[in-house]
């Protein structure tokens, strides 16, 4: 089997999409909290073997080694707002631990979400190199979180026979409709747009961008399921961490443009400040470093911002539908 955890959320479903897609239709095994989740449509129409809640998850994989082909570990706390780090530590961290050590003793390949949050501002750049990793400052505690399980698993003297973990830039599609205040720019805009006709972005509050020039590596969902498929096809590739990006950064007012245009609409833009509560923590700028991916042999062409803009609205935001 192949396990996906997270596969409520919005990255796992779609895992779950394009695994079922390639064939997978019967060895694959959810993980998630089935008991609180408002997200359980993400799963609908899906073809699943197993589903298991994730609060015996780590048990019952202890018992199961043999059946599982490899681990997809996409669930995590992923509110970039929130201030307990306890919740991370657990979440984030320590479950993370968890299932890292039971692939490890049963050697099974792990892929696990990391995130670009790690990054912090930039200072750095943004390379998926191993030396920087702790010097990294993050902006926030899920950015924390994340960097302290890389470290972790960079420390680690015993592995999973294959391990990769994926740090996500800005990741926007279908299936994101649970997210709310942590929904990609995209998926506001198109409705902010659909209910006024006009669009309100944040205003910049860096003297070094006009507002608007803010810039983010916008990655489209379906290229990041592409890359864990192809990790999963390849798992002679070395491991360890690396971006998932399209390796151009795009303002945030080509992405305005892009959501008044798939819609046929001309752009009505408009600025407003920046919430006070994520100003300090505000990335003006990321982008993606693909040259490792590249050299581990992913050749395949990430979607443009415009295209992938025009394909989530039109497809899935227009029609209220999930991939």
């Amino acid at each position: 089997m192949i396990v996906i955890t997270g596969a409520l959320g919005f990255i796992g479903s779609c895992l779950v999409q394009k695994l079922n897609e390639r064939g997978h239709l019967r060895n694959l095994c959810v993980v998630d909290d089935f008991y609180k989740s408002h997200k359980e449509v993400n799963l609908h129409h899906k073809f699943i073997r197993e589903w298991i809640h994730r609060d015996i998850f780590i048990e019952i994989l202890g018992k199961m080694p043999s059946q599982v082909e490899m681990v997809f570990h996409l669930g995590a706390r992923t509110d970039t707002t929130e201030k307990n780090r306890a919740i991370f530590d657990e979440l984030n961290v320590n479950y993370s631990q968890r299932i890292w050590s039971l692939c490890t003793e049963h050697q099974i390949p792990l892929v696990y979400a990391s995130s670009a949050a790690t990054y912090g501002d930039g200072q750095l750049g943004y390379r998926d190199d191993h030396d920087i990793v702790d010097q990294l400052a993050p902006l926030n505690p899920y950015g924390v979180s994340k960097n302290e399980f890389d470290q972790w698993a960079l420390q680690q003297e015993h592995q999973p026979p294959f391990w990769a973990g994926l740090k996500f830039f800005n990741v926007y599609g279908p299936n994101e409709y649970h997210k709310k205040r942590m929904a990609s720019v995209i998926f506001h805009a198109h409705r902010q747009i659909r209910q006024t006709g006009g669009l309100k972005l944040f205003r910049s509050h860096h003297p070094d961008f006009r507002d608007g020039e803010q810039k983010r590596d916008f990655v489209y969902v379906k290229d990041v399921v592409d890359v864990c498929y192809f990790l999963y096809q390849n798992q002679t590739v070395e491991s360890g961490l690396y971006n998932v990006g399209t390796g151009q950064a795009r303002t945030f007012y080509d992405l305005g443009r892009s959501v008044f245009r798939a819609q046929g609409l001309e752009p009505s833009i408009q600025f407003i400040d920046t919430p006070e509560d994520i100003r300090d923590t505000y990335q003006y700028f990321t982008e993606a470093d693909m040259s490792k991916l590249r050299a581990a042999g992913y050749d395949r062409e990430f979607h443009s911002l415009e295209e992938g803009v025009a394909d989530y609205v039109q497809h899935y935001l227009a029609k209220g539908q999930r991939w």
